[in-house]
């Protein structure tokens, strides 16, 4: 056997979610036992609002409400606006398909933008020209990758043209700004930064809306008006048991971003051989991330190369691939103007390694087999 193919026995794989260890867990576990409340508003949910809310303000008071998952809470914060039916809401070409079923489930349409060629976001200048081609009842852009949406640039924009904004912030808490008219939700799914097994959260500054998304997760039922339901919610509580996992992962969370700022580095000084040919998405240096895209400049096809490092042992994801629009699901939604940059991005995005248990030797080996494929 020669050295190449021994070398090729090592495996790095893409992702392994960095989720909090069962002794870790005890102490929380515990307190349900001593509370017997599982689920339905129970007081660890409540406390893990709190030290949520003590992480993300930084200006004016914020209000929350605990959701399943990031998918439901995009899903009732669009229906906590009340849009009449059929709404037509602009949102990137480039995100995960979450972002595009949640709108759809809202009773709305999703309208499809382009996004900013360096940092892969719908802006507010990208979607003030949107505005003004077609009809938009809301805004749901993305903090795409993690990388955060400029909060304060999205409040201007919806007071000064009416348009109500919900950013899909899944993947970016530790990153993300919260502004004082935008509406924010964030996911903490297994495979996010600061990772719950499953679970999301609205958070924003208008306590009504909020309110609304509170009474969505308990299938509408709204307390003070006699347990009786006014507009359609669905079951959609976290419960005591992720409420759980996520104080044990805040517990942690300080040592989490140190590490994946330690990795970030560690990548950036490996990939830096390579020149221009693999690019960051603008934005992110200093970032707190679970995954890391990063575009690729080559005149083959990505999926050459995802085959060549996968027999490599090197596990890779071509994110956002393929865009929304190329799903038959969305294939007749409406596109408000060009998708070059979506679609330049889509051919050249691929995801490499990254999770707490690489070494600096795994990455200097994945960047080595990346710089064979690009060599050849």
């Amino acid at each position: 056997m020669n050295k190449r193919a021994i070398t090729h026995m090592r495996k790095v794989p893409l992702l392994i979610p960095d989720m909090p260890s069962t002794d870790a867990l005890i102490p929380w576990l515990r307190q349900i036992d001593e509370n017997l409340w599982y689920t339905n508003f129970g007081p660890l949910g409540a406390r893990l609002e709190s030290r949520l809310l003590e992480a993300l303000e930084d200006g004016a008071p914020l209000h929350i409400a605990l959701t399943a998952n990031a998918t439901l809470a995009l899903e009732l914060a669009l229906g906590a606006l009340r849009l009449p039916p059929n709404s037509t809401v602009l949102t990137p070409a480039l995100t995960f398909v979450a972002t595009g079923t949640a709108i759809l489930r809202a009773g709305c349409q999703p309208v499809f933008a382009d996004v900013d060629d360096k940092s892969w976001l719908l802006t507010p200048a990208i979607a003030r020209k949107a505005v003004a081609e077609c009809e938009v009842r809301a805004i749901m852009p993305v903090a795409t990758f993690g990388c955060p949406q400029d909060a304060h640039a999205w409040d201007v924009f919806s007071r000064e043209t009416g348009i109500p904004v919900i950013v899909d912030a899944a993947g970016a808490f530790g990153n993300q700004r919260i502004g004082t008219d935008a509406t924010f939700v964030f996911s903490f799914h297994a495979t996010k930064a600061l990772g719950a097994g499953e679970g999301g959260c609205v958070v924003g500054t208008q306590a009504p809306l909020i309110e609304r998304v509170r009474f969505g997760t308990n299938f509408g039922i709204e307390p003070e008006q006699g347990g009786r339901v006014f507009h359609a919610g669905t079951n959609a509580k976290m419960s005591e048991y992720h409420a759980a996992v996520g104080h044990a992962a805040l517990d942690q969370w300080r040592a989490r971003k140190t590490r994946i700022l330690e990795l970030k580095a560690l990548y950036r000084q490996e990939l830096s051989i390579l020149g221009d040919r693999v690019r960051a998405q603008a934005g992110t240096e200093s970032n707190v991330q679970a995954i890391l895209p990063l575009r690729v400049i080559t005149r083959h096809d990505l999926a050459h190369f995802a085959s060549q490092l996968g027999s490599a042992g090197i596990g890779t994801r071509r994110w956002y691939c393929p865009p929304l629009y190329e799903h038959p699901l969305f294939s007749s939604c409406a596109h408000a103007g060009a998708l070059d940059n979506t679609r330049s991005l889509a051919k050249q995005i691929l995801g490499l390694p990254f999770h707490s248990r690489l070494t600096a030797e795994d990455i200097r080996y994945v960047v080595h087999e990346l710089r064979a494929c690009l060599d050849t």
